[in-house]
């Protein structure tokens, strides 16, 4: 399997492309599991209030950590790192013991002062790909808020028996194919940097567009002003914007989608039920991503907090999970127990080179935030 590149941290304090994932390879690769550490006499009743993405807790992982910690689970689903944030800011931090935001939102939570930082004492991080856990060095707010849990990348999925890429990797520009018109799907900010990495490729616009709009408001105005006028010249081909894993399932089996920009985790999941659908990463590389865990300020459950994170880190759960939900664990030897179906399908998602070419979603300003919003607006709304 291809080595990653090594980690480097951009001055904005967030993470380069193509390099917050150094040593994936090497868990992927078989690691033997560490031993599993229990805490359940921490906390062997009560119960946890959990808001994370809406595919993350299967069922045979809520069974088991039910089970073996007597803790009742209740769990909030969300699509999105603005759900999480919109919630918490309307209770005050109140109301949610763990929640799940993106690493690369880290500039935009320290100016929010709605995360408690965990006690590290009681989080066993080795656990965990070194190269993962960030949150000591890029979400230490006052002490670590943040402590990594699943990861995954942003790619095309596609019907097999409907569509067949150009070459091995299919590209984001696939969906705004005029050959693919009205059968394609995306989300609309992520398909509309997904887009311009397409069109970078085909001369459209300057190589390194997209990474440079990160970077003032100035070149994101120049960058995003051309990208969206395209998206909507285009926007016609588009059959579905989605919003969550559900979405992108239904697309793909029930609203005659057949090729969109998704995550992984749902289009590996309908692969493993036996439908016709294929994840891979794009020529231009598959954003990756990692969501972790953090505390709100109004936490109250704590003991329980510390025994799901516990739960998390527990190679064989954690191995289990990934076989339901299709991401991937930054846990290290839960690989090991993802079984022969989990290793054929990141042989199919990661072929070649795909890994040494992933792009890390770098961080976000507020102000990168807010302006992809109105470009993401006006594109939505045209």
């Amino acid at each position: 399997m291809t080595k990653l590149k090594s980690t480097t941290v951009s001055q904005a304090g967030g993470l380069k492309r193509r390099s917050f994932l150094k040593g994936t390879a090497t868990v992927l690769g078989g690691i033997a599991a560490p031993a599993i550490v229990s805490r359940s006499a921490l906390a062997s009743s009560g119960e946890i209030n959990v808001m994370m993405w809406s595919d993350y807790l299967p069922e045979s992982f809520v069974t088991a950590f039910e089970g073996a910690t007597g803790i009742k689970l209740n769990f909030t689903g969300i699509g999105s790192n603005e759900e999480i944030i919109n919630k918490l800011k309307a209770t005050g931090g109140e109301g949610f013991d763990i929640v799940s935001p993106t690493v690369n939102r880290n500039l935009l939570w320290a100016e929010l002062g709605l995360l408690q930082p965990f006690d590290m004492s009681k989080i066993d991080i080795t656990k965990v790909n070194p190269a993962m856990a960030l949150g000591e060095k890029h979400w230490n707010f006052g002490g670590t808020c943040w402590v990594p849990h699943i990861w995954g990348t942003e790619g095309v999925a596609w019907r097999t028996d409907m569509f067949t890429p150009a070459g091995e990797f299919p590209s984001y520009y696939d969906i705004w194919d005029d050959a693919n018109a009205g059968k394609t799907m995306g989300r609309g900010h992520s398909m509309l940097l997904g887009l311009g990495l397409g069109m970078e490729r085909l001369g459209l616009l300057e190589p390194g567009s997209m990474w440079a709009a990160y970077e003032t408001p100035e070149k994101m105005t120049e960058v995003w002003t051309k990208l969206v006028d395209h998206a909507i010249e285009k926007k016609g081909n588009i059959k579905l914007i989605w919003n969550d894993a559900d979405t992108q399932k239904n697309g793909l089996l029930n609203e005659g989608v057949v090729v969109g920009q998704t995550w992984d985790g749902p289009p590996i999941a309908l692969k493993n039920e036996g439908e016709p659908v294929m994840y891979r990463a794009p020529i231009e590389g598959a954003m990756a991503w990692v969501d972790g865990m953090a505390m709100p300020t109004g936490a109250k459950n704590i003991d329980q907090i510390y025994a799901f994170i516990d739960a998390c880190y527990n190679p064989e759960w954690a191995g289990e999970a990934i076989k339901t939900h299709g991401y991937n664990s930054p846990v290290l030897g839960a690989d090991a127990y993802g079984g022969e179906i989990y290793a054929k399908n990141f042989a199919d998602a990661y072929p070649g080179e795909a890994l040494a070419n992933l792009n890390a979603w770098p961080a976000e300003a507020p102000w990168y935030s807010e302006m992809r919003t109105e470009f993401t607006n006006k594109f939505l709304s045209a």
